[in-house]
């Protein structure tokens, strides 16, 4: 009777130990997810930024393109 008791303990606390085990595994899996999540949202924004300079880069080299052009019309003109 002592070794069937000592057998259903034993089984008992290993179905613990595997059930907290797969709930630790569970909420690292979750922790890692997030942290991709926010990682990946990181890399978005920097590359939306960096759109973003490049089209103002654009914007501001094409306005004085334009600018010089107006300027030698106007000395042509003069």
């Amino acid at each position: 009777m002592k070794k069937a008791v000592l057998l259903v303990a034993t089984i008992a606390t290993l179905g613990f130990v595997s059930c907290n085990n797969a709930q630790v595994n569970a909420e690292q899996a979750r922790l890692d997810s997030l942290a991709e999540v926010a990682r990946v949202d990181s890399i978005a924004i920097v590359k939306a930024d960096s759109i973003q300079a490049v089209i103002e880069a654009e914007a501001a080299a094409a306005a004085d393109t334009l600018n010089q052009v107006v300027e030698e019309a106007t000395i042509k003109l003069n």
